[in-house]
């Protein structure tokens, strides 16, 4: 016994020489790297939203600099995540995410996080009703109204609702029901739109302090049993820009108290549709405001193939209501954007591959990885 305890004596003493030793050897700090910001925005900056299918528990936002091909950044956004929702003064950046307390299951929460654009951390977060729309994502699952006071958020559980959450103070106005209306198409500092089962648009108008006060049921603009159009329109000034299924574009004016369809037109030729020329993909139009050039995603297909990737872009004159230029891609694409500048890129992505294009010539540019299954892109200017 006397033995054992001994051995155990040295090798005590010989764990406190060598604590003692470390102790007064100078081992150098390790500090954190810096916090980098980054400068302002390129037009030629792309956000992509990612629901990261292989393991929606963590949902991904990536900024990518579409010039160099360089990552500039990521957010990690949560469950089954939608989009970013990327104001035009880019004072703030929107993320509406969902949590489970035990990551997939447990105790459901809903935030809208507030991120800061140059550092891409958060400053802060509301909690939500927790029930927006969880599916596969679309820029109209939210909306930011014109004055970029209110957030707006698509309730579905199944019943039909809206949250508007005043940005500014950081708090919840208010849930409001939206009964077979669904999504959310901004049009004013005070109003938006909501897209209803018989084929029209309801428009609903905020007071100063964000609550809904005025509900107005425009005419029909499409036969939903005929042909429905999709939920990925693109807004051209005071209209939205819509495609229906059968491949027709239609233009629907805002600007007044109700929204008043103005256009209907067919996106294809004769011979296009006989050669089953469709409209496709996750985010298939794609608008440069200024020049009024509307970009469509399309592919060869069949009845319901509307979720199959493209081929080729489509791109149209929206105010002569014609088709200007076709861009055959060097690879398929689910998703598709177009910068807002004088030099505009064209930008067409499936799951982690990201093909960069000149907008006016159709020129392939580069490829850039990134992700692994965004299903919206948007630029932040």
């Amino acid at each position: 016994m006397i033995r054992r305890w001994g051995i155990l004596g040295v090798f005590g003493a010989g764990a406190l020489l060598l604590t003692a030793a470390l102790a007064r050897a100078e081992v150098p700090v390790d500090p954190m790297a810096p916090t980098r910001e980054l400068p302002d925005p390129s037009p030629h900056w792309v956000w992509l939203s990612d629901i990261v299918f292989p393991f929606m528990v963590d949902g991904r936002a990536w900024l990518v600099d579409a010039d160099s091909g360089a990552f500039l950044g990521m957010l990690n956004t949560g469950f089954g995540y939608g989009s970013l929702v990327v104001p035009p003064s880019y004072k703030q950046l929107y993320s509406p995410e969902t949590y489970f307390s035990r990551g997939v299951r447990g105790t459901r929460t809903d935030v809208v996080t507030f991120y800061d654009p140059k550092t891409l951390f958060p400053t802060g977060e509301v909690e939500i009703p927790p029930k927006r729309i969880s599916g596969l994502a679309t820029l109209t699952h939210a909306g930011l109204t014109d004055d970029e006071r209110f957030l707006i958020l698509y309730n579905f559980t199944p019943a039909q609702s809206v949250t508007v959450v005043d940005v500014e103070q950081r708090r919840v106005v208010g849930e409001f029901d939206a009964a077979g209306c669904a999504l959310v198409f901004p049009s004013g500092p005070r109003r938006f739109h909501m897209m209803c089962a018989d084929g029209s648009l309801l428009t609903l108008v905020l007071n100063d302090a964000g609550e809904v006060v005025d509900r107005r049921r425009g005419e029909p603009f499409f036969d939903p049993d005929q042909d429905p159009v999709t939920e990925k329109a693109v807004r051209w000034g005071d209209s939205w820009v819509f495609a229906s299924f059968e491949g027709y574009a239609h233009v629907v004016d805002v600007s007044g108290e109700t929204p008043k369809p103005t256009a209907r037109w067919s996106l294809f030729s004769e011979a296009e549709r006989a050669d089953q020329w469709r409209i496709g993909g996750f985010q298939h139009l794609a608008l440069h405001r200024k020049t009024g050039r509307l970009y469509s995603l399309v592919h060869q297909g069949g009845k319901d193939s509307h979720k199959d990737p493209g081929g080729r872009v489509l791109v149209y004159d929206l105010a002569k209501q014609e088709q200007i230029k076709r861009i055959d891609l060097v690879a398929p694409a689910l998703v598709i954007q177009v910068t807002q500048d004088d030099a505009p890129l064209f930008l067409a992505n499936l799951e982690s591959r990201l093909d960069v294009y000149d907008a006016q010539s159709g020129a392939h540019r580069r490829t850039i990885e990134v992700g692994l299954s965004p299903l919206t892109m948007q630029t932040p200017r």
